[in-house]
């Protein structure tokens, strides 16, 4: 016999992004229903390397980011956790004049949009931040970004749900979904069915499939970030820490170990999960050795991989359905999806509860993939 639920909106994908939206909708008076198939923040929300930054988000990002960034503020508030968030600062370093020269226009770019970057030359750099001993040209600071314990900050978010008033569905995967012309149906594992008013599709790198079952297929892709941490060494590093055109980035926890990214991981033969690269982590290290020379005897104590969905462009799908009312989709956030998230929780329930949000979001509609979409284009553009 299957077991019936009936919800005003179910949401599928317990990240950051999933928790945070069933989080918002609880405390907006709906009832809701949070599916992940695996564990809730297991996945890339929960195995980045912590940065909680908006230095480096492209501009039309940068409203999105600030809303999340007021959000990280209140994090105790939203999720009973302080997660270990610090604003420490983000700095950005650039290895070579003409990457110091993109650092500086980036700054002139988003200044009107509020973000204030410190700029720093190389000779700055040398005197004010002594323990960055490697050879750098020039670095940007962004004085309130900050970083954050990922383990700790993405499940918080779904029990956080749970604990408002949520049901939370942990190890059941969502078999078939469609829509019914009054809402949704989802059966589930264990034999259950779903019924909602509402659905979210927040499924990370696995939402391709649910908006493809829902006539709205996207060109996602699977990466697999890959990070190294070292042994507790002596604190020298106070900020979270990224590099113009490396793609190097890490951090120093207050424990003393170098948590350090940049290289990639590697598809198993199911491409839901991966493995470490030894390559990808040798050349984190030596690109962390480059910059901290006194890097060079650390022992590297453990490393790992992550699945993670990237849009072609660079940026999330963010939007309400083009095709069919109570459906939104949350992902394919391209590395930024643990900083933006509870913010992408808070504009996916604006839509949903007010029909509109406050925050700017129109360069990440779903439309922008949509085959009707694109024949309208180019129906403009011979018109």
């Amino acid at each position: 016999m299957i077991a019936k639920l009936q919800f005003d909106a179910a949401v599928i994908g317990g990240g950051i992004v999933g928790g945070a939206t069933a989080l918002f909708l609880r405390k907006a008076g709906l009832s809701v229903v949070l599916i992940d198939k695996g564990f809730c923040g297991a996945q890339a929300s929960g195995v980045n390397y912590g940065g909680v930054r908006r230095q480096g988000r492209p501009p039309e990002q940068l409203p999105l980011a600030e809303r999340s960034h007021a959000l990280w503020g209140q994090l105790r508030e939203l999720i009973g956790i302080d997660g270990e968030y610090i604003r420490s600062g983000h700095l950005k370093i650039a290895r070579t004049a003409e990457n110091f020269a993109k650092l500086e226009a980036y700054a002139d770019k988003v200044r009107p949009l509020g973000l204030d970057l410190e700029l720093m030359g190389a000779n700055s750099v040398k005197e004010r931040l002594p323990w960055l001993t490697g050879d750098v040209s020039g670095a940007s600071l962004c004085h309130d970004d900050g970083q954050a314990n990922p383990r700790l900050v993405a499940p918080a978010f779904a029990r956080a749900a749970r604990a408002n008033g949520a049901t939370v569905l942990k190890n059941t995967p969502v078999n078939a979904v469609e829509a019914t012309g009054s809402g949704f149906a989802l059966m589930v594992g264990g034999g259950t069915e779903i019924r909602s008013r509402l659905l979210f599709n927040c499924a990370g790198a696995w939402a391709n499939k649910f908006a493809e079952a829902l006539g709205e297929p996207i060109p996602l892709t699977r990466i697999y970030p890959s990070m190294v941490v070292t042994e507790p060494l002596p604190f020298r590093l106070p900020f979270s820490l990224g590099e113009e055109g490396g793609g190097f980035y890490g951090r120093q926890v207050a424990r003393g170990n170098y948590i350090m990214g940049g290289g990639r991981g590697q598809a198993l033969e199911n491409p839901d999960f991966s493995r470490p690269s030894v390559m990808a982590a040798s050349s984190v290290m030596q690109r962390a050795i480059d910059l901290f020379p006194h890097l060079q005897h650390a022992q590297v104590i453990r490393f790992w991989s992550g699945t993670e969905g990237e849009m072609p462009d660079g940026n999330p799908v963010i939007s309400a359905s083009t095709r069919i009312e109570g459906l939104f989709h949350g992902f394919g956030f391209c590395g930024a999806g643990f900083q933006t998230g509870p913010a992408v929780g808070a504009v996916l329930c604006d839509l949903a509860v007010n029909g509109a949000t406050t925050t700017p979001i129109s360069a990440f509609s779903i439309g922008r993939f949509t085959a009707n979409h694109l024949n309208h284009e180019a129906k403009k553009g011979t018109a």
